[in-house]
């Protein structure tokens, strides 16, 4: 498939037609590559990897039959003009069919209170009360497991995938393409269904705290009970890098290390003898073993992670070591935690007279322990498959790159399938096509795609400017998103376009961000709250903002341009208000 726009693109639905950059937008932030599109999405006349993930998600949940899926086009996912959508239309049928939900959850889930949102109009056949009925026994057993043993197989597996590494430096060109292909046609379909199906099964326990916390009238509890779960995967390495923080911290030689910038820091870190640094080295190594495939954009093949380029890992830990030892993760979720027990605790006696409602609300505050880690969990399973396959893809970069044959290891996800087959057998014949392709992507990348469309997604000649200048807001404003961890805290904004440079936070600051992934994790810790243009109920910065324990607001829009980097103020993770104090 191919356009005048971009290289590859998928048809729009005429059954669903209402596409949304929610969620996706924290998974692909940039335009997709053609090899990702062609791996994930459709390749060869028929949809691929992710798109099969949703489809066997969505049946196994009971919210669909198979006749319902188009064979030949990709429905739950698009990619238009370049940018990779979720189909709302698909998503919102799940509030429609499911027991106890309406669209409005679904709605609220993805979009929070983001403008333009259309309303729902029900079509011939979205009723189906046999579905109702299937997805009504997942419930009930979602409400009563404890443990997600396939999701710990999941995990396992992929984890033998890494220990089992191939040396890719003794494998042929064809055979690093092939192996790389093969561990994405073996486990990614599987592994991303099981992220989708974990994914909708933990708004469940979430609905109904909510209803409880607003019928005894503290809708505030529900962010409380909600957060301190433990054993958060993406909040996880916020904990590691804080201990290698604390090693440079105490001491004196790693101290005028990282005082001397992180550009060539590794460096100086393994070539020094002192204890402390040799230590540190270890302990860094131990790092990116178990954390390495966490980074910017890190489900896209083509881009950095924190092992293959280890400085975006120390610039984060750099942050920390100016951290207050006050400011420890393990504190501030051991807080949370207790919060979280003693708020369950509180609103379960309020409604212990009524037995069933008091069974279904401890079995959703035990679900959340359940899902909502595991929805973290299965993501990371699905990006530690990835990370195996950018070490062979980036070999055999390295090696077009030797031949002359591509500008950076990475250009070659610039290619689809056919063409990186073609280039194989003639290194070098896709130069030029690379570039034009790395020039309209930057083009693209440069433009604010529309966040939402109905039917026809708007050309990319009326997109904005992705950063173009706006009024920035002033001293008094109070620029409303949605509350996502609970609390208040006051600070000098620091506006952070890229995780992978964050000089310029210091401990204390507020972080305010365009969006947030993983690699972003690590600087909440210095924060004193984060501020993020979009989000939703369930997003990744809210999730790890409550392990965390730091005020947070998500939906936030435009806030980036709006609030001046360094102006003072103060943001309210109950509410979702950002207050200008002064600018």
């Amino acid at each position: 498939m191919e356009n005048d726009t971009w290289v590859v693109s998928t048809g729009v639905s005429e059954r669903f037609p209402f596409y949304t950059r929610a969620n996706v937008g924290e998974v692909f932030p940039d335009p997709v590559a053609p090899s990702s599109f062609s791996y994930a999405i459709y390749h060869d006349g028929r949809p691929q990897g992710s798109e099969l993930g949703f489809r066997k998600a969505y049946e196994r949940m009971g919210v669909f039959t198979a006749d319902e899926y188009d064979p030949d086009d990709c429905q739950f996912l698009g990619v238009h003009n370049g940018y990779c959508y979720l189909n709302a239309s698909m998503m919102r049928l799940m509030g429609h069919r499911a027991p106890g939900m309406t669209t409005e959850d679904v709605d609220l889930a993805f979009f929070g209170d983001a403008p333009g949102v259309p309303p729902f109009v029900e079509q011939e056949g979205d009723t189906r009360p046999e579905l109702t009925a299937k997805i009504g026994e997942v419930f009930q057993w979602a409400l009563t497991v404890h443990e997600l043993d396939d999701v710990r197989a999941d995990e396992k597996k992929v984890d033998e995938l890494r220990a089992n590494r191939p040396d890719a430096s003794a494998m042929s060109d064809r055979e690093l393409l092939e192996t790389s292909r093969k561990l994405y046609d073996d486990h990614f379909p599987d592994l991303f269904a099981q992220h989708i199906f974990v994914s909708m099964l933990s708004t469940l326990p979430v609905g109904i705290i909510s209803s409880v916390a607003e019928a005894v009238g503290r809708p505030e509890a529900t962010l409380q009970l909600i957060g301190g779960l433990g054993d958060v995967e993406s909040a996880a390495p916020s904990s590691a890098m804080w201990e290698l923080g604390r090693l440079a911290r105490s001491s004196e030689a790693l101290t005028a290390m990282f005082d001397a910038g992180v550009g060539g820091l590794l460096e100086r870190i393994r070539s020094s003898e002192d204890d402390d640094a040799v230590a540190f080295s270890s302990a860094f190594d131990q790092f990116l073993y178990r954390y390495g495939s966490r980074g910017p954009n890190e489900w896209e093949v083509r881009c950095r992670t924190w092992e293959t380029d280890p400085d975006i890992a120390l610039a984060a830990i750099d942050r920390m070591r100016l951290t207050p030892d006050e400011a420890a993760p393990n504190l501030r979720h051991a807080e949370r935690a207790a919060e979280r027990e003693r708020v369950g605790a509180e609103l379960a006696a309020m409604i212990e007279a009524d037995a069933e409602a008091h069974g279904q609300f401890s079995a959703a505050l035990r679900a959340a322990t359940v899902f909502m880690p595991g929805r973290e969990r299965t993501k990371t399973n699905c990006v530690k498959l990835i990370q195996e396959i950018r070490m062979l893809s980036r070999e055999l970069g390295r090696r077009w790159v030797d031949a002359g044959a591509l500008d950076e290891p990475e250009d070659g996800s610039f290619l689809t399938h056919e063409e990186q087959e073609r280039e194989l057998d003639d290194p070098g014949s896709h130069l030029e096509l690379i570039r034009d392709r790395k020039a309209r992507f930057a083009q693209l990348r440069a433009l604010e795609e529309p966040f939402l469309f109905v039917g026809e997604q708007p050309p990319p000649d009326t997109w904005p400017p992705r950063h173009a200048p706006r009024p920035t807001a002033s001293a008094g404003d109070v620029l409303q998103g949605i509350p996502g961890c609970s609390g208040t805290a006051t600070g000098r904004a620091r506006v952070v376009l890229d995780s992978a440079d964050p000089t310029n936070l210091e401990p204390g600051d507020i972080l305010v961000a365009p969006i947030t992934d993983p690699s972003w994790t690590p600087l909440f810790v210095p924060a004193a709250a984060v501020v993020v243009n979009v989000g939703a109920p369930l997003s990744h910065a809210i999730i790890v903002s409550r392990e965390l324990g730091i005020p947070c607001a998500v939906s936030v829009t435009d806030a980036t341009s709006l609030i001046p980097d360094g102006a003072l103020i103060e943001v309210n993770g109950d509410t979702g208000a950002v207050t200008i104090l002064e600018t």
